[in-house]
């Protein structure tokens, strides 16, 4: 039976002539955050040691204490048995350490042609490629949940803004869809994303490569990468993955920070539209009547958590030469933070939203406010004959004459529209509602209930067949 290792003592300890301060071990472990990664360090050392004795490396003794090893480890992690230390820095060397204490000389060959450079380049990918299916699958969830209230409101006519300023009448189902294409190209984007993760970076060692004969390809088939790296500076150096993943996430909570903004002003009673479920709000400790929708408030707060996250990353990358640094140790909490809030945000948004209560009645009304149907006047006058240019100075002159006479202008007689064109008949009365405006808007992307409902069923397709499905 091999001797344990002295605790406390590095596996690189022999190069040097004085311990590690016990400042510079606090400062330099991350063990209290990378122990995540233990569940695929624990599947990447086992690929490695069964390709290690495929290639004659180990032997089938080996090979079967360092699985039996690998084993208890993985159960004693699992039930929280598992002795996490600090002198041991890292998730890599406390696995290793206790590897060693279990099986002794076959957990010390483990390590043959690998280095932690690529081994935590490996676990890192690992990781990542299991979260972006994890929250590929909670953007799905939430894009039904939008899809399913836009089914229902399809036809609820609501004012549809710019510069925050009454425009032209939508429909509600509409205005969801808007997010979901925004969501769509999120997972299209962490789709592709997900490809450049899926390459195998275990095999370049420390930086150079390695002069055992390994078989890489075998280690990236049990793994399910996709590839192999082409080149062992960058497979132990490159964080692009990490960054790319970060900025996708970043994206991904700037899509929801802005639902969670309208979501924010619907919910105010001088809006009115919709009534967020009770449990996704709070109350205020003085004010007994407060309704906070603290949840949208906080997504949007927490979007500037993730866009920090991957600025972060950038940073940590911007100065590195080649090949592995230190700094890249920086790289796992921006990365984890960017991931866990995207997930947790997704998780709540997917319920919220199908707790929605909309108010169509108070949409309705809101649409007949500000002239929402000015364009559609200007249309008509140009289905009569007139220039668009032309027909715009009539209708803009209709507007300033009904807002000074505290009218719509749906209300103006027919008399008082004819001093801005004499184009206008009796018919002009039908483009004047906001049902009208919407349903004439019958084209691809448009907002005819007709086009939206046609909408949702395409939709509904690409979750099914689309990036991530």
């Amino acid at each position: 039976m091999a001797a344990k290792p002295k605790p406390g003592k590095k596996l690189w300890s022999g190069r040097f002539a004085e311990p590690v301060s016990e400042l510079v071990k606090r400062y330099t472990a991350s063990v209290r955050f990378d122990r995540r990664l233990a569940s695929h360090d624990i599947r990447a050392s086992l690929a490695h040691a069964r390709m290690l004795r495929a290639v004659r490396i180990l032997t089938a003794a080996d090979l079967k204490a360092i699985e039996r090893g690998l084993s208890r480890i993985s159960r004693e992690i699992e039930e929280g048995r598992f002795r996490w230390s600090l002198a041991a820095e890292d998730v890599h060397v406390n696995i290793e350490r206790r590897l060693i204490a279990l099986v002794g000389e076959a957990g010390k060959r483990l390590h043959t042609a690998r280095s932690r450079n690529d081994q935590v380049a490996t676990d890192l990918r690992l990781w990542l490629r299991e979260a972006i299916d994890e929250i590929g699958g909670l953007l799905r969830k939430v894009q039904r949940g939008l899809l399913d209230q836009a089914e229902k409101h399809a036809a609820t006519v609501m004012p549809g803004f710019t510069h925050l300023q009454v425009a032209q009448p939508v429909t509600f189902g509409h205005h969801l869809l808007a997010y979901f294409e925004m969501l769509e190209r999120d997972r299209s984007r962490l789709a592709d994303c997900r490809r450049r993760v899926n390459c195998l970076p275990l095999g370049a060692a420390a930086l150079a490569g390695t002069s055992f004969p390994i078989d890489r390809a075998r280690v990236a088939r049990e793994l399910g990468f996709d590839a192999v790296s082409e080149n062992s500076l960058d497979a132990v150096s490159d964080r692009d993955f990490a960054i790319e993943f970060c900025a996708c996430a970043a994206l991904a909570m700037i899509h929801l920070s802005r639902f969670s903004e309208e979501l924010i002003l619907w919910s105010n009673p001088r809006f009115g539209f919709v009534a967020l479920p009770d449990r996704f709000c709070t109350g205020s400790s003085i004010m007994p009547q407060k309704k906070n929708p603290d949840v949208p408030e906080l997504a949007r707060g927490k979007t500037g958590r993730v866009a920090g996250d991957l600025v972060a990353l950038l940073t940590v990358m911007k100065g590195q030469a080649l090949a592995y640094n230190k700094d890249n140790q920086e790289d796992k909490e921006p990365l984890f933070d960017a991931a866990d809030t995207l997930r947790d945000t997704l998780a709540v948004f997917a319920e919220l939203i199908a707790g929605i209560e909309v108010n169509a009645a108070a949409m309705q009304a809101a649409a007949k406010e500000g002239f929402a149907t000015a364009t559609d006047f200007a249309d008509y006058l140009v289905r009569k004959g007139l220039a668009f240019r032309d027909a715009h100075e009539a209708v803009a002159r209709a507007v300033r004459f009904a807002e000074k006479s505290g009218m719509g202008l749906e209300d103006l007689p027919l008399e008082a529209m004819r001093r801005f064109s004499s184009q206008v008949e009796k018919d002009v009365y039908r483009v004047l509602t906001p049902e009208g405006s919407v349903a004439s808007r019958s084209h691809l992307g448009g907002t005819a209930p007709v086009q939206v409902r046609a909408a949702i069923k395409r939709a509904r397709k690409s979750l099914r067949a689309g990036p991530l499905a």
